[in-house]
């Protein structure tokens, strides 16, 4: 029988009062707590929180605190990944992000869903992975949905909703958030 965390990660309807996803969430809310409390000059505190925090990337990230997240431990991030103030990544299916994407302040990334009955929304969830290519970079105050795809060197226009997949090399902006042009420079 599998875990209510396997579901999870599979995209699956599971129990989010699980007791081990409870435990999970407890340790990274924890972890975010020390790094929201911590002072610009504790650069190598940041960083150990970071790698304890992060599932992957926590060594080169570049994070302003404050920074929330649900479990940490599925999110990916390639190198020199920069978080502006304010950002919040639901993660509770995986979240990959690409080298050197950047990510305005208050900037919202969410994996997690409900299912549209009531009945059963009171039970159980589920979630879709997001997925973030290298070189994008995120206008402050952006929302990603759960399941969509940025593709590499895009550019999301501040307070933009990002509901769909965003192919690579455009500017996209709006809610829902829509290609406007391709980059030529």
């Amino acid at each position: 029988m599998r875990s209510e965390r396997e579901k999870m990660l599979a995209g699956e309807l599971y129990d989010s009062l699980d007791p081990e996803l409870v435990a999970a969430r407890g340790r990274a809310h924890d972890l975010c707590q020390m790094l929201n409390a911590t002072h610009d000059s504790q650069t190598d505190e940041r960083r150990r929180i970071l790698r304890k925090l992060m599932g992957t990337g926590g060594d080169s990230v570049w994070m302003q605190p404050p920074f929330f997240c649900d479990y940490g431990s599925n999110i990916h991030l390639g190198e020199r990944v920069f978080f502006n103030f304010n950002c919040i990544v639901l993660d509770v299916c995986d979240v990959r992000i690409g080298d050197f994407t950047l990510f305005g302040p208050a900037v919202q990334i969410y994996t997690g869903t409900h299912p549209m009955n009531a009945e059963l929304r009171r039970k159980q969830e589920f979630a879709k992975p997001v997925e973030i290519g290298r070189d994008v970079w995120v206008g402050g105050g952006a929302i990603i949905c759960p399941g969509v795809k940025i593709g590499a060197r895009s550019v999301i226009g501040a307070g933009s909703v990002v509901t769909r997949d965003i192919p690579e090399g455009v500017v996209a902006v709006g809610n829902p958030c829509r290609v406007l042009r391709e980059i030529t420079d």
